[in-house]
C-alpha cells in the first residue's frame, strides 16, 4: 500500500499526542506495527493493496512523528498498552493483529493478555519468542552503547571496525545496513536510549500462554537474518496451536522480491480470517 494513502491521526496518551496512520478504508481493520526505529511508512510497503482491510498503525513512542515522553515508558509493554489504546478507543476490535519485529512483539503480547481484541496473528520477522534480552538482539545493544558514549561519527567508526559489523556484513548485509542507519538517526541520546531499553526487554509471555492462544495466526521469516533468525521465527510458529509459517526471499537478496512475498503471504493470510 502506497505510503499516501494513509491518514495522519492523532491518539491522546497520557498527555502525549501520538501519531497513527489509517488507510480509513476497509471492512476489516488490520493493525500493523512497525519495527524498532521504524515507522508507518514501513507497514505501508509491505502492506497488499486491497480496499477490504483497513490498514492502522500506531507510531510508538520515540519513533516516526510521535514524541518519546518518559524514557521509562519506552518499552515494550508500554507501547502494547498505547495499541491497545488505539483499539479500544477507535471501536476496532476484533482485528487483525500483526507487526514486524518489535512489532510482532507487541502484537504477542496484546493477543496473550487481551484475546478478545484480537481474531488473527500476523508475526512477521520477529526477534523475540518469549525470553527478555535475546542473544540475537545483542547488536542493537552494542550500537546504543556506542551512541550513549561518543558523538555520532566517532560511534559509527567504532561500530565498523568491531566484530559485530564484520560478522553480519558477511552473515547479515541488510541487518549491517540497518544498524549504520541508527548512527545517523536523531535525536541521538533517545536513539541509544531506545535501542538499549527495547534489547534488553521482551514480550512479557509464557510458552505456555502462548501455546494456549486460539486464534489463526501467519508466521514469516527469511534467511540471511542474524537479528530476525529464521529459526526463531520457526520455533515461534511451533508454539501457536494454529499458525502457518512462510519463509520469504531476504531483503538483502532481492528487496522487491522480499516485498512481493510479504504482499502475497499477507493477503493470501487475510482472506481466510473469518470475518
Amino acid at each position: 500500500m502506497k505510503f499516501d494513502r494513509l491518514e495522519r491521526r492523532r491518539l491522546t496518551q497520557g498527555g502525549l499526542d501520538l501519531a497513527y496512520y489509517d488507510a480509513v478504508r476497509g471492512r476489516v481493520p488490520v493493525v500493523l506495527q512497525h519495527g524498532l526505529c521504524g515507522s508507518a511508512q514501513q507497514t505501508a510497503e509491505v502492506f497488499p493493496d486491497d480496499d477490504r482491510f483497513r490498514l492502522l498503525t500506531l507510531e510508538c513512542r520515540s519513533h516516526g512523528a510521535s514524541p518519546i515522553g518518559s524514557p521509562g515508558d519506552l518499552s515494550i509493554a508500554r507501547f502494547s498498552d498505547d495499541v491497545i489504546a488505539l483499539i479500544e478507543a477507535r471501536q476496532l476490535a476484533p482485528v487483525i493483529l500483526g507487526g514486524i519485529s518489535m512489532g510482532a512483539a507487541l502484537s504477542l503480547r496484546i493477543a496473550v493478555r487481551r484475546p478478545e481484541l484480537v481474531r488473527a496473528l500476523i508475526l512477521a520477522r520477529p526477534a523475540w519468542v518469549t525470553a527478555a534480552h535475546p542473544m540475537n538482539m545483542r547488536p542493537n545493544a552494542e550500537v546504543a552503547e556506542l551512541l550513549a558514549h561518543a558523538p555520532a561519527e566517532r560511534a559509527r567508526a567504532l561500530f565498523e571496525h568491531s566484530a559485530t559489523a564484520r560478522r553480519l556484513a558477511a552473515e547479515a548485509p541488510d541487518n549491517l545496513a540497518t544498524l549504520r542507519g541508527f548512527f545517523a538517526r536523531a535525536p541521538q541520546a533517545s536513539t541509544a536510549e531506545l535501542l538499549r531499553r527495547i534489547a534488553a526487554d521482551g514480550p512479557g509471555v509464557s510458552e505456555d500462554a502462548v501455546r494456549a492462544l486460539d486464534v489463526p495466526a501467519l508466521v514469516l521469516g527469511h534467511a540471511a537474518d542474524a537479528i530476525h533468525p529464521l529459526a526463531l521465527a520457526r520455533s515461534l510458529a511451533g508454539l501457536l496451536a494454529r499458525s502457518e509459517f512462510v519463509e520469504i526471499t531476504p531483503k538483502s537478496v532481492n528487496r522487491a522480491a522480499y516485498l512481493r512475498d510479504m504482499h502475497a503471504a499477507l493477503a493470501a493470510f487475510m482472506q481466510k480470517v473469518p470475518s
